[in-house]
């Protein structure tokens, strides 16, 4: 993924052709990215599985099919965009819809590999429970911004399977292609199920990082060296992030474009960040047990939130 995002980005400098209203080598360098991203989430996370070897074995399998799948969905979207083709919803030519369709088997193995790496992270006795607590949410939550991708393949207005030569939009209410966000592509006007694809699916990576950062503050915060403290905030953290998700999903849905909002959006908004802080006070200022009174889950397995770091 990474020699691919190279060439991809070397594709964006000397080759200045236009698809769908977007550089063509754009796609293949977005998705490269983001695969490189959540193949090393995975592998970081399958790293620190305990258990028996049977568990690491089947860890294993399933990263390896996660990486395969992944591979094989760049070479599609790869070899699509060299020939100047759409990549996603083309059905032009038997070829065209052939590729689609493998891309469409691809992501569904995918998936389900990504599932049995999330079941079993929720089986294991991990000892530090934020860091258990943002592996299981964050993974969960991928799976389902990984899924909002299937919505995207439904026929929009006014197409037909079997007629027209595109089926499937990333924009709802308004046709791909149109006035974009810079960078991201997403539509200025319309709905856009890439948002909550995006939102989604790196909560991945930014759950765990925040078990990072409040360890790493915790020297000069003391009140977060206690572990009841750090597992309030995540468990808070996870709640608000899975609001946020729901909400620009919701958005999207109602072909709305994320920039230009209506007055419902922003009030719900507003009530998930008056939550988060609220949330945030109170879990600095509840009480913790005593010392001594471990909460269930005292295995040793993935260790402290400390050596998630190291």
């Amino acid at each position: 993924m990474a020699m691919t995002a190279v060439a991809s980005a070397v594709g964006l400098v000397v080759d200045d052709r236009v698809l769908v209203g977007a550089p063509i080598w754009f796609k293949p360098f977005k998705f490269s990215v983001s695969f490189m991203a959540y193949g090393l989430s995975l592998a970081w996370m399958l790293s620190l599985l305990p258990g028996s070897r049977r568990s690491r074995r089947a860890g294993w399998w399933a990263g390896t099919v996660v990486a395969v799948t992944s591979l094989a969905e760049m070479v599609i979207i790869t070899g699509q965009a060299a020939r100047g083709k759409r990549s996603h919803f083309n059905q032009e030519t038997p070829f065209d819809a052939a590729l689609f369709n493998a891309m469409a088997v691809t992501v569904g193995v995918l998936w389900l590999g990504t599932l049995v790496v999330a079941v079993l992270l929720h089986r294991a006795r991990i000892a530090d429970r934020a860091s258990a607590w943002a592996m299981r949410s964050g993974i969960v939550l991928a799976l389902a911004g990984a899924a909002v991708g299937f919505l995207m393949t439904q026929p929009a207005p006014g197409q037909r399977r079997g007629v027209s030569k595109v089926v499937g939009a990333h924009s709802v209410g308004v046709p791909d292609g149109g006035p974009s966000m810079p960078l991201t592509g997403w539509s200025t006007t319309g709905g856009d199920l890439r948002i909550p694809h995006f939102v989604g699916m790196h909560a991945l990576q930014l759950l765990p990082l925040l078990v990072m950062v409040l360890t790493t503050l915790t020297p000069r915060f003391t009140r977060l060296a206690d572990d009841h403290v750090r597992l309030r905030l995540v468990v808070l953290a996870s709640g608000v992030y899975a609001a946020a998700f729901a909400l620009v999903l919701w958005q999207a849905l109602r072909g709305q474009p994320l920039i230009h909002p209506d007055g419902v959006t922003p009030a719900a908004a507003g009530l998930i960040l008056v939550s988060a802080v609220l949330g945030v006070y109170g879990s600095l200022r509840a009480p913790v047990p005593p010392a001594g009174k471990a909460a269930d889950g005292g295995e040793a397995g993935v260790g402290s939130s400390k050596e998630l770091i190291s």
